[in-house]
């Protein structure tokens, strides 16, 4: 019902650049809160980057003030443009949506994640 489609991964140098984007697709009626996961290998999935109720952006405290996130006018697409990169940001990072879809003549709350893409910073 909903696609979440990733790409901005790959292998960069400390201190070097990417960006993320991710695309939804699908019948949304609601885009209640969309962002960015990252899980490290031996480690915990969390929390990047966010945009949620709205215009609030949340950011993970290991990434504040490195990392900006940004959403598309269509309001489906959000970018993640990752500055200052460290090793210890290599991780995949997965896309995730929090949505609400129209079903069976009720909005149905529902919770979405891309496949991932993987980010690599060497030394």
């Amino acid at each position: 019902q909903v696609q979440l489609v990733e790409s901005g991964g790959g292998l960069v140098q400390a201190g070097g650049s990417l960006r993320l984007s991710c695309a939804a697709s699908g019948s949304i009626s609601i885009l209640n809160a969309m962002g960015w996961h990252r899980q490290a290998p031996g480690k915990q999935r969390e929390l990047v980057a966010a945009i949620i109720s709205g215009d609030r952006i949340n950011y993970g405290d290991s990434v504040k003030g490195r990392f900006t996130f940004s959403r598309d006018n269509d309001k489906k697409t959000v970018l993640l443009q990752m500055n200052s990169l460290k090793p210890e940001d290599t991780a995949v990072y997965y896309c995730n949506a929090d949505v609400s879809l129209f079903l069976d003549g009720t909005y149905q709350r529902k919770n979405y994640w891309g496949k991932g893409t993987l980010v690599t910073v060497s030394l």
